[in-house]
């Protein structure tokens, strides 16, 4: 029997600060290095899943939890014939810190196993729209013991030599050209790929479709259409929006905004 693949299901709920879900099923797309603002905390369902970060390569066997902290740079290589089906809670990280007592909190253990953490945001993934299980204080109880028994308060160590950071913050990168900023910086394209990607984790071409993809997403929770919001954010047309939109988020823009709007 041929299974269906990519099907994936985003959804937002106005609790915890806008908790985002996505429902991927059988997904053979690589998610290239990237990074979030939310803690990620995935339920892998079936295949084992695969995570790159800057200097390890993690594997979270079905039944485990494979978790990203924010800000964290990660690729996830999905299989290609069998496609990984894995469940992602989104939660900020202000509610995080929240329920550690106004603590920061960090995770070391990128692959976490407890069976009945697991078996409750399982059961949780599979009722967050019905209202008689208490999804919000359920969901709240299951990540204080997440927290409580898996997470540090080990501060994150970022690199202080900040050469591109008011490049970054300054910059509009809708019309990016690597060799003129390259040239900005007295250097050539080879030698800049390499500086930015020591400092961010990541190159120019992904930070840049990144940044779009993030601008893209506040002007679709604003109800904007779909193809203004491409021609806005520097995409070439719809197509080349939907492909690299997905590549990043797991699904279409259509079906992102979408789901603002229903749930």
């Amino acid at each position: 029997m041929i299974r269906n693949k990519n099907i994936s299901e985003y959804h937002q709920l106005p609790i915890l600060d806008g908790l985002e879900l996505l429902n991927a099923k059988s997904h053979t797309l690589d998610f290239p290095f990237h990074t979030h603002d939310t803690f990620n905390i995935a339920l892998i369902l079936d295949t084992t899943f695969n995570v790159k970060l800057n200097d390890k390569f993690l594997k979270a066997p079905k039944g485990t939890l494979s978790i990203t902290n924010p800000d964290e740079v990660h690729a996830t290589p999905c299989d290609s014939d069998l496609g990984n089906s894995f469940f992602t809670y989104y939660v900020s990280p202000e509610v995080i810190k929240k329920f550690n007592n106004g603590n920061p909190v960090f995770f070391e253990d990128k692959t976490i196993y407890d069976q009945n953490i697991f078996s409750e945001l399982y059961f949780l993934s599979s009722n967050y729209n019905t209202d008689v299980i208490e999804f919000e204080n359920r969901l709240i109880i299951a990540l204080k013991t997440l927290i409580k028994k898996y997470s540090t308060v080990k501060p994150i160590a970022f690199n202080t030599n900040k050469l591109f950071q008011c490049f970054i913050d300054e910059t509009d990168f809708d019309s990016f050209s690597l060799e003129k900023t390259a040239m900005q910086f007295g250097v050539n394209k080879y030698k800049f790929i390499r500086l930015f990607k020591q400092e961010t984790g990541l190159t120019p071409n992904n930070f840049v479709l990144l940044k779009k993809v993030e601008k893209s997403k506040k002007m679709l929770k604003q109800g904007k259409p779909i193809f203004n919001v491409a021609i806005d954010c520097g995409f070439y047309d719809t197509s080349h929006f939907y492909k690299n939109f997905k590549r990043f988020t797991g699904v279409n823009p259509l079906d992102f905004q979408n789901a603002l709007f229903i749930n």
